[in-house]
């Protein structure tokens, strides 16, 4: 009987460890980690031969809210950078129009630079409550909430110049230098109709580069096959929720956990390959507002050029 009730305090004592590390461990993710806002930066190979680097912002996942301001605030902070060119890959906002303005003040201080941007599945249907378990989950059914209509927020983001990408393609000045662009809608509401754009990159501009806002293989595969030279993605949140040793639960759409963020290369059946950035973004859906060991991020991409 005493080896009985001493196995059983032993049981109540671990299982009580456990459910208090998991309470501080939830408590972190929802209170402290989704806020530590970071830069990224990395170094990308893709110019010609002695050109000189271009600095590349990518704002992705904002999921900016009406309240939201602390984020908001760190955004327009990245303008004391002064990249070349600034590229926002989706996921403007986290609620319906009412968003907007705080979406829009996010962006405002880029909007003089030269820049382009893509829709997000999450901007063209507002949030509803949902069980959290919806984003680590495929067997959850995918709800949607009332369209959005995006006239207000396209306007604001057209009106200092900047590229709309969506199923459109459009060359950039950057420095007096032609950068060639490239994007797809949002590839889950099933808009991505690369076909559209479809062609050979164009061959003399100083990079090529193509936009998405989720990576999915049918679409990195045409970027690949039509020359261009890197692609700019978000959509993943780099998994949002990273377990130590092991990476990302989920991926949210069609490529391996180990692309699901930063720097990797994209080989497709031609047999080329390019460089594929996806960046982990800087918010949450609101009804999973946690991140663990996957800090909020934007990225700033220095385009160097190729050693041959």
């Amino acid at each position: 009987m005493a080896d009985r009730s001493s196995f059983l305090r032993r049981a109540a004592a671990i299982s009580g460890g456990l459910v208090a590390s998991g309470m501080i461990t939830g408590a972190y993710a929802v209170g402290i980690e989704r806020n530590l806002f970071t830069l990224r930066r990395f170094e990308v190979a893709v110019l010609p031969r002695g050109a000189d680097p271009v600095r590349v912002l990518q704002l992705a996942d904002l999921h900016v809210t009406p309240q939201q301001r602390r984020k908001v605030e760190w955004v327009r902070s990245l303008v004391d950078l002064e990249p070349d060119l600034v590229v926002s890959t989706g996921d403007h906002i986290g609620g319906n129009e009412d968003a907007f303005a705080n979406s829009l003040r996010a962006h405002e201080p880029f909007l003089d630079f030269p820049g382009a941007f893509v829709w997000g599945n999450n901007d063209y249907w507002a949030p509803i409550p949902k069980s959290p378990t919806h984003y680590f989950t495929e067997t959850t059914s995918r709800k949607r909430g009332r369209r959005v209509d995006l006239a207000e927020l396209h306007d604001g983001l057209t009106r200092g110049g900047w590229l709309d990408l969506n199923t459109r393609r459009g060359p950039l000045e950057v420095g007096g230098r032609r950068i060639a662009l490239a994007g797809v809608d949002a590839p889950h509401p099933k808009r991505a109709r690369y076909a559209e754009i479809a062609g050979p990159a164009d061959p003399d501009a100083l990079v090529r580069i193509g936009l998405t806002h989720s990576p999915e293989p049918r679409v990195l595969n045409r970027f690949v096959a039509d020359g261009y030279d890197l692609v700019l993605a978000g959509h993943t949140h780099g998994g949002q929720v990273r377990v130590p040793l092991y990476g990302a639960v989920v991926t949210n759409c069609g490529i391996d956990r180990r692309k699901v963020r930063w720097v990797s290369r994209w080989g497709a059946p031609s047999g080329r390959s390019i460089p594929l950035h996806v960046s982990a973004g800087l918010g949450t859906s609101p009804y999973a507002p946690i991140r663990f060991a996957c800090r909020p991020e934007a990225t700033l991409l220095t385009l160097t050029a190729r050693a041959g």
